[in-house]
């Protein structure tokens, strides 16, 4: 990371400058044109390693290599690039490190909702020049993907199915004939190479605002998926918990070893239906219960010790939080929850404090 600025949380080719500079250096392997780093840099940025130089890179990404490949290699074709997952499996920060590196800005983003318009796809208009001259150059309002074409660039797309169906077609022309028509001036953007789409969907909005066929065909889908293993979800709350926790001045993640592992192995159980040896069966309540809400439960945890405790994550920090996230519905979540705690962490070895912290607030 760079040193300590103003702001909360600089864009990944920022806080991460100096990894990037070193993978550039070193790289001698071949590159796209108007890339940064090569295919190989890039997945060295994303997975981490030690340059010849000494230079550590820390991983962006946990999990398998083979799927961060995967999407490099597509973002060097002529096919766009869609992150599909369910929640806090990392899309985001994985579509931010891959345009950082790649073009060295992750910044042209376009942020899908219901309400987002296709002027945020395609281009708008500076109405008061419009108004007063008449179409033009300078009265033309470029959004992210337009600059993206004309400059080489990678554009992101977050949330592509929350985006109404009709604005989800501008893309369809975009991505296979690799153009945006401008009919108002008579004119076009044509994309120059090094242009390319990152888009992220969410599985759990499937039947929101799915996506044509004919969009699909123009993306090369990539699932990302949960942790695989205990140790591997651990990592990842750690790795981010540390970066969260220095840009607001918290605590050291170091002594949270044990809390982070509690959270990280309620979040597993009750999202799986069953205890990690498979003995008990669980009820599984309506959150996702995400590896994103376990770093904000945590990181939440470390705020509490730092401003109104020790300064040491202990359970009663962790405990209301906990309970935040895994109760939505406040009868059956709650009895999930209930039924858990009594059945699973009352007996558990080694878990008293934590029992009866998360009691205390249950009750």
């Amino acid at each position: 990371m760079t040193e300590t600025t103003a702001v909360l949380r600089p864009h990944a080719e920022e806080a991460f400058a100096g990894e990037l500079a070193a993978l550039a250096a070193a790289d001698d392997r071949p590159r796209p044109v108007n890339w940064a780093l090569s295919p190989w840099a890039v997945v060295t940025y994303l997975m981490g390693g030690t340059l010849p130089d000494g230079t550590r890179i820390v991983p962006k990404y946990v999990g398998q290599r083979r799927l961060v490949e995967v999407a490099v290699a597509t973002l060097a074709t002529d096919r766009g690039l869609l992150l599909l997952g369910v929640p806090g499996t990392a899309k985001s920060w994985v579509s931010e490190h891959l345009a950082a590196a790649v073009s060295g800005d992750s910044t042209l983003l376009v942020q899908g909702t219901a309400g987002t318009a296709e002027e945020a796809i395609r281009y708008g208009w500076n109405y008061a020049q419009l108004l007063a001259h008449g179409p033009s150059e300078a009265a033309l309002v470029r959004s992210p993907v337009m600059t993206a074409m004309a400059e080489g660039r990678i554009a992101r797309i977050e949330e592509l199915t929350r985006i109404p169906s009709d604005v989800q077609d501008a893309l369809i022309t975009v991505l296979s004939e690799k153009t945006l028509p401008v009919p108002e001036l008579a004119t076009e953007v044509q994309a120059t190479r090094g242009f390319n789409v990152i888009a992220t969907a969410n599985n759990r909005d499937r039947g929101v605002n799915e996506l044509s066929s004919a969009l699909r065909r123009r993306f090369n889908t990539v699932v990302l998926p949960l942790p695989a293993t205990v140790a591997e979800e651990v990592e990842i709350v750690s790795r981010r918990v540390a970066d969260l926790g220095a840009s607001l001045d918290l605590p050291p993640v170091d002594s949270a070893a044990d809390e982070i592992r509690r959270v990280v192995t309620v979040f597993r159980e009750l999202r799986e239906g069953a205890t990690a040896d498979g003995r008990t069966a669980l009820k599984s309540p309506s959150g996702t219960l995400s590896t994103a809400e376990a770093i904000s439960v945590v990181t939440n945890g470390l705020a509490l010790a730092a401003h109104f405790g020790d300064g040491l994550l202990s359970p009663g920090d962790v405990a209301a939080g906990l309970l935040g996230a895994v109760v939505k519905d406040p009868v059956s979540d709650r009895v999930a929850w209930t039924e858990y705690l009594e059945a699973v962490v009352r007996e558990r070895d080694g878990w008293g404090e934590f029992y009866r912290a998360c009691r205390e607030v249950t009750a």
